[in-house]
């Protein structure tokens, strides 16, 4: 019983580090897909356009 003084005040804290780094993470662009536009510009369509899509 006298752990449990010990490890819910450390596991919130724990808690607390760990939604801190993981908001800071994201706020800081960690999680931008850097490979994606690349990848895109390959995978372009390459049909021809119908006349009457075209503007």
């Amino acid at each position: 019983m006298e752990s449990l003084y010990l490890l819910i005040p450390l596991s919130l804290v724990l808690a607390f580090v760990i939604g801190a780094i993981f908001w800071w993470a994201t706020r800081s662009g960690q999680f931008d897909d850097m490979e994606g536009p690349a990848h895109r510009i390959l995978m372009d369509d390459d049909t021809p356009r119908r006349e009457d899509d075209q503007q």
